[in-house]
């Protein structure tokens, strides 16, 4: 069967495209190297890309240095390298999310808490899906491949077209329906057809389903547009969070229930999702994306926590 026009590469032949012709041979190389060999790989990209991203380095340990004062500047400045070393991870863990066979996905990813999905989607109402941008995410993500469910997700495009196609036709191995991140009619038609939507709120978002809400006690601008989805559709909402296992023998996918979602409070819905994913990047913080700027766009009189005197 052919591929949909939209996933397909061969239409970027433009010699301007060809660095990422490059880039997707290095990921099919990559998939097929050993576990131990990938995360060998990962870890000297991470290195490599600490020295050449000095941006990013430095919105990381902002953000590290606000949501952990508890820790001392030597603590800090460990977990910071460590971080780095996780986000050279991340590509090496596209070439798996991407490439690998089903079947050593289900091997190297151990999944906890399947039985709250399959009693969710029992109901027969859908469910969604709350997961968050831990550096293993398409790793953690691609598995979904083997729980037969009709999965969805809300897609927010890149710049790059090539890369958006790539992003598109990698995910596409579980994702059925992807649909833009402001549809939000048809997200909802997804889930009332029991069908399961894959979202992740937890990086800033304007305009009105936003809200001021702490992230490791520090107000950051919220997506609250999750009990909006979940009261229109009657879907049940579930945590679906992963992590990379310290020891690199794989992963972990844990899937956990969220009774009596939602509230008639959209914004304590969304303080009671921030407190569950602060609960899990503590279970191994290097893993979170630390090089966003979580805290941007922030009305006054709250500080510009990135300025470069803050």
């Amino acid at each position: 069967m052919a591929e949909p026009a939209e996933l397909s590469l061969r239409r970027f032949w433009q010699p301007s495209y060809w660095p990422m012709w490059l880039l997707v041979l290095g990921l099919r190389l990559v998939a097929k190297l050993p576990l131990r060999a990938q995360m060998r790989l990962g870890r000297v990209l991470g290195k490599l890309l600490a020295r050449i991203r000095a941006r990013e380095r430095r919105v990381a340990a902002r953000n590290l240095e606000v949501c952990f004062p508890e820790l001392s500047i030597t603590a800090r400045e460990a977990l910071l390298r460590r971080h780095l070393e996780s986000v050279g991870l991340s590509l090496v863990e596209m070439a798996i999310g991407w490439f690998a066979p089903l079947a050593t996905l289900e091997r190297i990813v151990t999944v906890r808490g399947h039985e709250h999905l399959d009693a969710a989607l029992a109901r027969g109402q859908g469910a969604i899906l709350i997961a968050a941008h831990f550096t293993p995410l398409e790793v953690g993500v691609s598995i979904i491949e083997g729980f037969g469910v009709r999965c969805g997700g809300m897609y927010r495009p890149q710049g790059n077209r090539m890369l958006d196609a790539l992003i598109l036709k990698g995910r596409s191995r579980f994702m059925r329906e992807q649909v833009a991140r402001d549809n939000v009619r048809a997200a909802i038609r997804h889930l009332k057809s029991n069908g399961v939507l894959l979202y992740l709120p937890d990086q800033t978002y304007l305009g009105n389903q936003s809200a001021l809400v702490p992230f490791f006690g520090e107000p950051a601008l919220t997506n609250i547009a999750t009990s909006k989805l979940a009261r229109l559709s009657g879907a049940a909402v579930l945590t679906y969070f992963f992590r990379r296992l310290p020891d690199d023998s794989g992963y972990v996918v844990d899937i956990d229930v969220l009774d009596e979602f939602p509230s008639a409070d959209p914004i304590a819905d969304a303080r009671r999702l921030g407190a569950a994913l602060e609960r899990y990047i503590r279970i191994a913080p290097e893993q979170y994306l630390w090089t966003y700027k979580k805290f941007k766009y922030r009305p006054e009189p709250l500080p510009d926590l990135y300025a470069p005197n803050s």
